[in-house]
């Protein structure tokens, strides 16, 4: 049972766990690695780390952001247990953020995963995960399309989560001295979203749209390429840019 103040803080969390329950947790996903339990596991250990770090920061003991051992414990418990686990983490995670909310400055500076963000950041955050991983369970539905279509869900993985979404794909790219990659992501009536890689790092921002687009697409797919993902029909996006530049920024788009 979801209450309604939990609701109220990650409204995505029912689609999410309607999503779940309807599903085997060995069923496969659209993340090629993880069934529906891993994914579960993985949603557990979210909810656990945003909560624990801003506890900790409103606590005035700033904690280190763990990496994903976290989930290592989930992995013991039954279907059963896993479930309640994540639905108390959830709970956990609305009352540290609503505290949060009432006690600290909005402008307050916490380290997440070696960046700076604000109290904001928490709950949002998991309102993403939540987001892109139903779609890993259900793919193209519209709940999905209507959700990864948001404005904020572009906002959020572009200024707070972006350069380590290219992490992975940069090193992939392994660019020498001379290496660059730069691509467009077009989705009409907004800004492109500019993503770049060299020898000395990535970079993603938003931008004036100008020149051709590496990628057009709708603003739910360009989500999905931000977070390494493909719809499941490929006539959604549109490239004129020619194999090898699409190959590099498709690449460099690697997600976690």
């Amino acid at each position: 049972m979801i209450g309604s103040r939990v609701r109220d803080v990650l409204p995505e969390l029912e689609a999410f766990a309607h999503a779940v329950q309807a599903r085997r947790p060995d069923d496969g996903t659209w993340c090629d690695a993880w069934t529906v339990r891993d994914v579960l596991i993985h949603q557990t250990g979210n909810a656990e780390e945003l909560a624990r770090v801003l506890g900790a920061y409103m606590a005035g003991e700033p904690v280190k952001t763990r990496g994903f051992g976290r989930e290592a414990p989930y992995r013991a418990l039954s279907d059963a247990e896993l479930w309640a686990a994540f639905l108390s983490r959830c709970e956990q995670l609305t009352e540290v953020t609503a505290a949060a909310a009432h006690d600290l400055p909005p402008q307050s500076e916490i380290t997440w995963t070696g960046r700076t963000v604000t109290p904001s950041f928490f709950a949002e955050h998991m309102r993403e995960e939540l987001v892109l991983h139903r779609w890993d369970l259900t793919g193209d539905d519209g709940t999905a399309v209507q959700a990864l279509t948001e404005s904020w869900m572009t906002e959020h993985s572009v200024t707070s989560v972006g350069l380590p979404l290219l992490a992975r794909g940069s090193a992939a790219l392994g660019l020498g001295p001379e290496g660059r990659v730069q691509g467009r992501l077009r989705t009409p009536g907004t800004d492109d979203v500019v993503v770049t890689a060299d020898t000395d790092g990535t970079g993603i921002a938003f931008a004036a749209p100008e020149g051709p687009a590496t990628i057009e697409s709708d603003a739910a797919v360009r989500v999905l390429l931000l977070w390494g993902r493909r719809p499941a029909d490929p006539t959604r996006w549109h490239s004129d840019a020619g194999p090898e530049a699409l190959r590099a920024v498709r690449t460099l788009l690697g997600g976690y």
